[in-house]
């Protein structure tokens, strides 16, 4: 027959699981870097992926790669400070993401999106309020060719572009050549780099 727990041993093992959960819990809170790099490479590869699946080309449309599928930096608005990210694939062409032209998070079902108020809503992820959420000061993005922070842009053809033209014809212009570092700076907490290759697309941590 087997041996029941003694009081001591359950004791004993109810210890240690505390001690394991506070551990796992400390070392959440105290990694809000850590943790804002992780969404936004899986976000990014979630986004690469929409991208493979979701070809846009169109021969009705001159302007058709303005839909490729992006995930863009922005600062709030002045009086709540601070920045978020969307990702979208920009239907109307104006280059102003809103909600309906977002993409779901898969494991929340909330669109990857905020204006620039930075309001969380019963619709909107959390996640992407980089510094409300994890401390985040600045982001710089080194393949930026647009006026705000930048923005990473993804091909059916795996190719990345660091902005899309509002010209006909020019589907493959601002291709990135080189790899793209995304620096996340917290003043805190130090800096977190993510890497994307050219061509491939490829995400991963610094």
């Amino acid at each position: 027959m087997k041996r029941a727990f003694s009081l001591v041993e359950l004791i004993f093992t109810i210890f240690i699981l505390i001690l394991i959960a506070a551990f796992a819990k400390s070392k959440y809170t105290n990694n809000d870097l850590e943790n804002a790099a992780n969404k936004i490479i899986l976000y990014l590869k979630q986004t690469r992926y929409q991208s493979l699946i979701d070809e846009k080309e169109s021969k009705e449309e001159t302007l058709w790669y303005k839909k490729r599928w992006t995930l863009k930096f922005f600062r709030c608005r002045r009086s709540e400070g601070g920045i978020y990210y969307s990702i979208y694939s920009d239907n109307n062409q104006t280059g102003h993401p809103n909600l309906e032209e977002s993409l779901s998070d898969p494991l929340t079902n909330k669109k990857i999106y905020s204006s620039n108020k930075c309001k969380v809503t019963k619709e909107t992820s959390k996640y992407v309020l980089l510094t409300k959420e994890y401390g985040i000061d600045n982001v710089e993005v080194s393949c930026n060719n647009t006026s705000s922070i930048g923005q990473i842009s993804f091909g059916s053809d795996g190719k990345v572009y660091s902005k899309l033209s509002n010209y006909e014809n020019q589907k493959n212009e601002y291709e990135i050549k080189n790899k793209c570092v995304i620096k996340l700076i917290s003043q805190k907490q130090g800096i977190k780099e993510i890497y994307i290759e050219p061509r491939t697309g490829y995400v991963y941590e610094g």
